[in-house]
């Protein structure tokens, strides 16, 4: 995949300008942002077109997903923490294991088609006479390798390198419904409709307050960021969501689970150390720079760390009770969907509680796997948005 040119602007823009944002957005990274759902609905057509048609009844001794680097890297971290419901052992490895064999099947994901990991990883799996299949950009050293050995699942949508989660996921999840019918994500056109639907709340024309993508970057902008998952899948997300942020926006932010950010309050009593008033609340009013003397008034403080936690767990009073030993803390999930229609009504998931499942809440008839990646890929969507609009507004 060839790297579009990014240029972050050197003038804080407004927001809620909408004109100011799409003149600012020179490089595209707000469409290449929107452009997930097009990923997926992408992938699901080189599928419908047989690209995976090999794979079709295979019964694997393993599943083995080669992904170094980047989003692919992220997106092998998700299936990961799907590992239990599928019905193949699931290994992710950052080159091809010297142990894999015919009754593997090797899936090498990147988007960097010169990556010489990458090549080599393809050219071991093929003269292994597994079944390989190669996601990366069909060009370069990585083509070479594969040679018309492969199953290429090349992206037909042209994105920012740090762009491609959804379409690696999307890949990942058709190889393994593949040789595993009971690893069921849905529809992919009802899984990208959705994703569609999260970007369209994102656009340059829709308010802060009621855009959560805007909304996260005005509370991001200017701060040291910490974000946290819930559980491992999430997790995942976070790490994300902190790439992304700093590929796109230069802004450096920590990923952890949200179990590390409560233990760190309990034995430092915050999160990134407090403000010039040792309260935690940020910088005290008597600050000012031009008059601050670091010899004698000491460190200048700092504003305290804003904490994002990434949650996909359905009981929304759970999360708020992990979350509160942090104070003020942003938690993004998928149950503040409106109601307005803005985004497709979903079936209700077996094995949710009635009541716990907030207005709008993404849910699957496919159940636990299919909810997870839904939620993941929404929730995606909007911290590239979010950290699209944080490079628009002055990145650091």
């Amino acid at each position: 995949m060839v790297e579009m040119p990014t240029t972050v602007p050197v003038t804080p823009v407004d927001l809620d300008d909408a004109e100011a944002v799409t003149r600012a957005d020179r490089g595209g990274v707000l469409r290449s942002a929107a452009l997930a759902g097009a990923q997926i609905r992408a992938t699901a057509a080189a599928v419908s077109e047989g690209a995976l048609a090999r794979l079709d009844g295979a019964r694997p001794r393993a599943v083995v997903i080669v992904a170094p680097s980047g989003p692919a890297r992220r997106a092998a971290g998700l299936m990961s923490s799907l590992a239990a419901d599928a019905g193949v052992p699931l290994v992710i490895a950052p080159s091809t294991p010297p142990w894999v064999g015919p009754l593997d099947v090797v899936v090498v994901a990147g988007d960097d088609a010169g990556d010489p990991v990458l090549a080599r990883s393809v050219d071991s799996a093929v003269r292994r006479r597994s079944d390989v299949v190669v996601t990366v950009p069909d060009e370069g050293p990585v083509a070479d390798a594969g040679a018309g050995r492969v199953l290429a699942l090349p992206p037909r949508v042209r994105v920012l390198d740090h762009h491609g989660f959804a379409r690696h996921v999307a890949t990942m999840t058709a190889v393994l419904a593949a040789v595993d019918p009971a690893f069921d994500v849905g529809d992919p056109a009802e899984i990208a409709d959705l994703v569609d639907a999260e970007s369209a709340r994102h656009h340059a024309s829709v308010e802060v307050f009621r855009n959560p993508a805007k909304s996260l970057a005005s509370r991001v902008a200017g701060r040291r960021v910490l974000i946290t998952g819930d559980g491992v899948a999430a997790t995942e997300l976070a790490r994300h969501g902190a790439s992304v942020l700093l590929r796109t926006a230069g802004v450096v932010a920590a990923a952890s689970e949200l179990a590390d950010a409560v233990a760190v309050v309990h034995e430092f009593g915050s999160v990134g150390g407090s403000g010039s008033d040792g309260s935690g609340h940020g910088v005290s009013q008597d600050y000012d720079p031009l008059f601050h003397d670091d010899q004698i008034d000491g460190p200048r403080p700092t504003e305290p760390v804003r904490i994002l936690t990434v949650s996909i767990d359905p009981d929304d009073s759970s999360v708020r009770r992990r979350v509160a030993v942090l104070g003020e803390v942003d938690v993004v999930r998928v149950d503040d969907l409106s109601g307005d229609g803005s985004a497709p009504e979903m079936r209700p998931t077996p094995g949710f509680e009635a009541g716990r499942v907030g207005p709008g809440a993404i849910t699957s008839a496919g159940g636990g796997v299919a909810t997870t990646v839904r939620q993941c890929l929404v929730l995606a969507a909007r911290l590239e948005a979010a950290a699209a609009y944080v490079q628009l507004a002055g990145g650091r």
